[in-house]
């Protein structure tokens, strides 16, 4: 849609409320038509609850998937989620814990194979941010848990799911704009996107011989609770126009992102694999 609304100056806590945002964001648009293009398979989303998760699960169960959501604690989201997906014909699965810890995400995979009876797509979109402007003053306990959730998870999950993955099958993980243009108030969060670029590259390289593609999308302003929860935590006047930066002139709804993550996990994207997509509004980066 590109008629959104303008955002207007906002804060949150995090780990942030869909609900609460003001406007809402669209989770799959007006005339989308699902063709089966994942009938029959099982996905795994990280941070599924809201935003660009949610988006996914959606997308994928009116592509004839089913979904287990992972989240960290936003229940109220996740049941919103799971609700959604269920109105689109598909089964769906929450499994709340943090990530950042490699037992909850072995866990995480066996629930979802014990609930659905397969794993097929691996997204592995959950992630964080916190606003610091000077490097000096970014704590050692942030820097680590930023790693921890936003990369070090997506090894975890990888690691767990790719015993149970055939040819056909994939993971797809979430970067950023970010780790191509470098905010300086971001140090630690772009490097965990930049990190994940080379982790979808390397893993590529290593099971595309098993038929399993590995690719990413490095998403570029996008309305989700992650925003209000961070910059509007730090200054809500930094989401005043959120995304009007981009030549776009707006941020992305969840919904412009959905659709990227149903090409890669299905048979349209079979020649690819450790690619990067790049859904930004039209910010031209060399990656």
């Amino acid at each position: 849609m590109t008629d959104f609304p303008k955002i207007p100056a906002q804060s949150q806590e995090l780990p942030g409320s869909e609900a609460a945002m003001t406007p809402a964001a669209e989770m799959i648009r007006d005339g989308y038509r699902g063709a089966g293009k994942l009938e029959g398979k099982v996905a795994l989303v990280t941070g599924g609850d809201s935003g660009i998760g949610r988006s996914v699960a959606i997308h994928f169960a009116r592509e004839g998937a089913d979904v287990a959501v992972a989240y960290l604690s936003e229940t109220e989201d996740a049941n919103e989620t799971k609700r959604l997906v269920e109105a689109e014909g598909g089964r769906c699965h929450l499994i709340p814990g943090d990530l950042a810890d490699a037992e909850t995400c072995r866990a995480t995979v066996t629930k979802t194979i014990e609930a659905l009876g397969a794993l097929n797509v691996l997204v592995n979109n959950a992630g964080t941010q916190w606003v610091r402007t000077d490097l000096t003053a970014l704590p050692d306990d942030q820097w680590r848990e930023t790693f921890e959730t936003n990369m070090h998870s997506q090894f975890y999950l990888a690691k767990a799911a790719l015993p149970h993955m055939n040819a056909g099958d994939s993971i797809i993980n979430v970067a950023s704009v970010n780790a191509y243009i470098g905010p300086d108030f971001l140090v630690d969060y772009t490097a965990t996107k930049g990190a994940i670029i080379s982790f979808t590259r390397s893993l590529s390289n290593q099971v595309v011989g098993r038929g399993i593609r590995v690719n990413a999308v490095a998403p570029g302003p996008v309305w989700t609770p992650l925003q209000p929860a961070t910059l509007g935590a730090h200054d809500p006047q930094w989401l005043d126009g959120f995304g009007s930066e981009t030549p776009m002139g707006r941020c992305g709804q969840p919904s412009e992102l959905g659709p990227c993550f149903v090409f890669l996990a299905s048979a349209d994207a079979s020649f690819m694999s450790g690619q990067t997509l790049h859904p930004n509004g039209g910010i031209v980066v060399n990656g």
